[in-house]
């Protein structure tokens, strides 16, 4: 079967997995990925987050659960949209600013593009990299996890203290891989409409810089450039 591109994992990140074993776990997703039509994000964006924080600078990591399944939104960013995106913002995205404001007194800006959180050091990364257009977590049968997992416990594998932001179920059974000794762990439900009284009010920004800090470590600035 001939793979769609998903496009290649960033050199500092496969040499942290190994690159063999990075290849063997991506030959069964790209597989099925080749099978599925309407998939998002666009090949060139897959590793999208590997990109923007590099293995070395990871401070903190935030796990979801998948692409938002809208073209316009999914950028290979966990919970981040482009920020020249026109028109409403996703319900966790919303959700995401009201908690930072209300957490740490940031004010939200006025698009919803994340990336001033991997200059920081911040991995935005979702369970599944990839997902069927309108079908939320449709591509579960992709087998990310082979690599999801790999890339977590690399992390995991960290000397320096990192935080792990948890939110909701797929994210938060990968609590199991994290050493939290080590590391900070901050449980919290997904931020989605569906789920967000969990998620509103749980503090997972203070929490994880308070974790760091008791380890020793600098906190992350979650300021959001506007």
């Amino acid at each position: 079967m001939s793979h769609r591109p998903i496009g290649s994992i960033p050199s500092g990140w496969a040499d942290a997995i190994e690159l063999a074993a990075s290849s063997e776990r991506i030959a069964p997703i790209a597989d099925f990925v080749a099978s599925q039509p309407n998939t998002l994000p666009r090949a060139d964006l897959v590793f999208a987050a590997l990109r923007a924080t590099p293995f070395d600078s990871v401070r903190a990591v935030i796990l979801g659960q998948d692409p938002y399944p809208t073209r316009t939104h999914a950028m290979g960013l966990a919970f981040s949209v482009p920020r020249d995106l026109a028109g409403s913002l996703p319900g966790s995205l919303q959700n995401i600013h009201a908690e930072l404001q209300s957490d740490l007194g940031l004010t939200p800006p006025t698009h919803g593009s994340l990336e001033a959180w991997t200059r920081h050091g911040v991995l935005l990364l979702n369970t599944s990299l990839t997902v069927h257009e309108g079908h939320p977590a449709s591509h579960r049968r992709a087998r990310w996890w082979l690599l999801t997992n790999a890339i977590i416990k690399a992390i995991a594998g960290k000397e320096q203290p990192v935080a792990f932001l948890l939110w909701g179920v797929p994210a938060k059974s990968k609590a199991r891989l994290i050493d939290k000794t080590r590391h900070v762990l901050v449980l919290s439900s997904h931020p989605s409409r569906l789920s967000e009284k969990g998620f509103l009010g749980s503090r997972p920004f203070s929490r994880a810089n308070d974790g760091l800090r008791m380890r020793g470590a600098d906190p992350i600035d979650w300021s959001l450039d506007d």
